[in-house]
């Protein structure tokens, strides 16, 4: 009789942590959508007070630094702008992120760089899925086709950027491919279902193979940049723009890469894809370097950690694949999703109201070797801190039914 009685208290006590727990998490959610109405709000007021429709990116000398249409992080503020519509119901925001969206209609035709893929589908993209907007497939589609202009049949993969242009002209490359781009791939993937036309998905299908067999190390850690021969075909180089050394670990890197192959597995439902994903969730989340709190030195091997800058932006990224991955049947990742944003939540990453010019979280990092965007706050972690929070409502609620 001792044994059920002290069974059944600790079964007790077990339910009353778990009850606790989901109190904690909604009351955390909560909390971040009552700061994001404000924070975004004011961020808004401030765009059009100016009388023109701008785009913020970051903050530099207490100045908000604003990006034009052709920057590749454009789409994150429309993207924003729809999850708060998403997010709270509020037409308003709506209202806002249509309008910020419809702004960036001309870039649908870039085809100088493979960011058109970041900027329309967090702006078109994430708006056509929210609202189904007809007039969103046009501009999708014909994005898609202006991307496609960059696939390299030799090697098979897109190219990044151009190698006759700006800094990259200068690091002899033919055919740089960077892991961010995985993240474009999401548009071709969206271009196909919209059009019926499979030369998207096929293309987004072999960038997709090709970064899989030689992006990655023997412990799932990714590369930066590979260099392909178009011409030829096959390897040239293998480094980094944006990381600490050729050989280290770029955060946000591993991070394109756990969310890009997260996109993959969701749209084929190819298990060489989700194989792909476990293994660098492992890398990434039992590495020596990462913190306990989640949220990444912007190198897993910068040389001076633990004096090294977090970056939030990769920590935000990282949750918001996470809550796909659950969504996808991965069960287990949950409780390292929650964990990052109930640490990005906290005072140490969530600005508070009025500061931080506007943007939500704290401690990012552009790109040290340039020296540029180091512990500020950047547009596109406030997007996937957003995006996160959506994913972990909407599977909360699925898990309730």
């Amino acid at each position: 009789m001792r044994r059920i009685i002290v069974t059944f208290a600790a079964a007790m006590v077990l339910f009353s942590s778990c009850i606790k727990r989901s109190c904690v998490q909604q009351n955390m959610v909560s909390h971040d959508i009552k700061v994001a109405e404000q924070q975004v709000g004011y961020q808004l007021q401030v765009v059009e007070k100016s009388g023109k429709i701008l785009f913020p990116r970051t903050v530099f000398d207490n100045e908000i630094q604003y990006a034009p249409i052709d920057d590749w992080t454009s789409g994150f503020f429309p993207g924003a702008l729809w999850y708060m519509y998403e997010l709270t119901g509020n037409k308003k925001w709506e209202n806002a992120a249509e309008k910020f969206t419809l702004r960036l209609d001309s870039v649908k035709y870039i085809t100088w760089h493979h960011d058109v893929g970041f900027i329309i589908h967090s702006s078109y993209g994430i708006g056509y899925d929210i609202t189904k907007n007809p007039a969103y497939k046009a501009v999708i589609i014909q994005a898609a086709k202006s991307l496609a202009t960059r696939f390299r049949p030799v090697p098979g993969v897109i190219q990044s950027w151009d190698e006759n242009r700006g800094w990259q002209a200068k690091r002899g490359w033919m055919c740089p491919v960077i892991i961010d781009n995985m993240m474009n791939l999401e548009l071709l993937f969206q271009a196909s279902d919209l059009s019926g036309d499979s030369t998207y998905r096929k293309m987004a299908i072999s960038h997709a193979n090709v970064t899989m067999a030689n992006h990655f190390r023997k412990d799932f850690s990714c590369y930066h940049v590979v260099d392909y021969d178009k011409i030829k075909g096959g390897v040239r180089s293998k480094g980094t723009a944006q990381g600490f050394s050729d050989e280290s670990s770029w955060a946000r890197g591993q991070a394109w890469a756990l969310y890009g192959f997260t996109i993959c597995y969701r749209e084929t439902k190819d298990p060489k894809y989700l194989d792909l994903v476990d293994k660098i969730y492992h890398f990434i989340f039992t590495n020596k370097t990462m913190p306990a709190d989640l949220v990444p030195y912007w190198d897993f091997n910068a040389p001076n950690i633990p004096n090294e800058p977090r970056d939030a932006s990769s920590a935000a990224i990282m949750a918001s694949a996470l809550y796909e991955l659950v969504a996808l049947g991965r069960p287990q990742y949950k409780e390292t999703a929650d964990k990052i944003m109930q640490s990005l939540s906290g005072p140490a990453y969530l600005a508070i109201v009025g500061t931080n010019g506007n943007f939500l979280l704290m401690h990012s990092v552009g790109s040290i070797p340039h020296d540029s965007e180091v512990d500020v706050p950047l547009i596109y972690a406030d997007y996937y801190f957003l995006e996160a929070l959506a994913r972990k409502i909407e599977l909360e609620k699925s898990e309730k039914k």
